[in-house]
């Protein structure tokens, strides 16, 4: 994988938030492909609860400054950076007072969904590529991870189709175990319909709850990867019917040579 530029974009990183299948596995693989000399990006969300001080992250204000539109509303950009300690990984944070600074990630004290996380989760998306555009980095691949990341393949397939620096990425979405029970706002499609893309490409996000956000996001992938290993039979059912290259799920000790053999072979079709 040496030289080969791989763009992370997740829910949920560690060390920055606590360990989880997503948060684990959005260190292990980039740390991974680094180790094999591939240049890597990893991009997550700056939650309010992300300690800025122990983490040293710091605001880039060469890339902060711009305005993304959110369901008709401007709502401005602010890019934050940090190191990994030991792994001379950068971590790229994209923030915004209103959709991140309170004290928690997905859920209230009571433990209900925010209302808005629909409305962060488009914020994320467009933030990563535009902040991307603005570092003129062309990934090679973006593997995706965690649901509030889900919609960065459909806007990169749509949205940003026509982005002539992104020709030739390809996406490769993780599959993870059910993270969060219920909907997101019922409005969601017609909040993300308003960045033009079509209803037909999108019908299931009427009712916008976990699986239908998976497979949102497969449909507009490259390739899959089952990252948990209870992931429900209806979500394995939908990825195993999809038509796009899949791997099965491989346990954390386990992953390296095969998500390497996946990128190669299905990605950038080198024989293994």
């Amino acid at each position: 994988m040496e030289d080969k530029r791989i763009l992370y974009v997740s829910s949920e990183v560690v060390p920055y938030l606590a360990e989880n299948e997503v948060s684990l596995m959005s260190y292990d693989v980039p740390k991974m492909i680094n180790d094999q000399g591939g240049q890597i990006r990893i991009f997550m969300p700056r939650y309010g609860n992300i300690n800025e001080r122990r983490h040293q992250l710091h605001e880039v204000i060469r890339l902060s400054g711009m305005n993304l539109v959110v369901n008709d509303l401007d709502m401005p950009l602010i890019i934050k950076v940090a190191s990994i300690p030991k792994e001379r990984i950068q971590v790229y944070f994209i923030d915004n007072d209103e959709y991140f600074k309170r004290k928690a990630t997905f859920t209230d004290e009571e433990g209900a969904l925010y209302s808005d996380n629909d409305e962060r989760a488009i914020f994320f998306a467009k933030g990563v590529v535009e902040t991307v555009k603005k570092l003129n980095w062309v990934p090679d691949i973006i593997h995706v991870h965690g649901w509030m990341a889900s919609l960065l393949p459909i806007y990169m397939k749509h949205y940003y189709k026509d982005e002539a620096l992104f020709a030739d990425t390809k996406i490769v979405t993780s599959v993870y175990s059910q993270s969060f029970e219920g909907t997101l706002d019922l409005d969601m499609i017609n909040k993300i319909k308003f960045d033009g893309v079509p209803e037909e490409a999108i019908g299931g996000l009427s009712n916008p709850n976990y699986e239908n956000l998976l497979k949102a996001s497969i449909l507009h992938s490259d390739a899959v990867i089952i990252a948990s290993e209870n992931v429900s039979s209806s979500l394995t059912n939908f990825i195993e019917s999809s038509g796009k290259p899949y791997l099965p799920y491989i346990s954390r000790d386990q992953f390296a040579s095969a998500y390497t053999n996946f990128y190669k072979s299905e990605l950038f079709k080198v024989g293994e």
